[in-house]
């Protein structure tokens, strides 16, 4: 298996009012694992979690981190570094769960890797289910050396590539196992800095962003319709944390 996306999760400066907010936007339930952390359930199963920002954080805006599977959480942080990337964080135990670290490409997007500690099998929801990540975005410094950068950490193969004009580049889809599961783009100017995406499947787009509004949130841009006939939206949750949806259906 080429390495996937397996967990996604907010850091916020308020975890009721978000759990509140995304409840009524994603319809996640919540169930406390730890002291401080709630994970987001799509029925009955996890598939991330919210929490509140760590004090060394504190100040910073809420966001979303993506994490993708790695059989060897060491050896992947070794390889970070052989390919030009940063770890942030060194490996850790959650004991019994995971062994995680903290990475960034070289052009400064950051994400997690995780290994599992447990043998356990686990249930996922089905795919493309309401509360489910449907696409991994990445808007990066470079996207020739940040494609070069993933290919060799986690094995990512090339999909279409759809060129979106000379302002904007080329929009490359990657793959997992054959399947296409996310895309890859030049950050536009006006970005702060290179960030990964991470759209939630929702059931209706015009619906889910009158429930965003509903919930005090914002609509930053969309909603419209996506090559392959989806919708989508870029929202900003209202502790300030960005965030993106994914529909089958306007």
């Amino acid at each position: 298996m080429q390495n996937p996306f397996v967990w996604h999760d907010l850091a916020t400066t308020d975890v009721e009012a978000a759990k509140a907010f995304y409840h009524k936007v994603v319809g996640w339930n919540f169930s406390p694992q730890s002291p401080g952390y709630e994970v987001a359930l799509v029925g009955q199963l996890g598939v991330g979690g919210i929490m509140e920002l760590p004090p060394h954080l504190r100040g910073m805006a809420p966001f979303w981190s993506g994490y993708v599977f790695t059989p060897d959480v060491d050896a992947a942080c070794k390889r970070v570094k052989e390919l030009g990337g940063t770890v942030h964080r060194e490996p850790w135990d959650i004991p019994g769960t995971i062994r995680m670290a903290v990475i960034a490409d070289p052009g400064g997007a950051v994400l997690h890797i995780m290994q599992p500690l447990s043998k356990e099998e686990r249930t996922w929801p089905a795919e493309g289910a309401p509360g489910t990540v449907g696409w991994n975005e990445l808007h990066a410094a470079d996207l020739d050396e940040a494609w070069d950068f993933y290919f060799g950490m986690f094995g990512w193969t090339k999909g279409y590539a759809h060129h979106m004009g000379e302002k904007l580049g080329v929009y490359q889809i990657f793959q997992i196992d054959g399947k296409d599961i996310g895309g890859m783009m030049r950050k536009m100017d006006e970005m702060p800095r290179p960030v990964w995406f991470h759209y939630f499947m929702v059931d209706g787009i015009d619906a889910a962003a009158a429930r965003v509004r509903e919930a005090g949130g914002q609509v930053a841009m969309g909603p419209h319709e996506v090559p392959g006939g989806q919708w989508i939206l870029q929202a900003i949750d209202p502790q300030g944390g960005y965030f993106c949806l994914l529909s089958n259906t306007k």
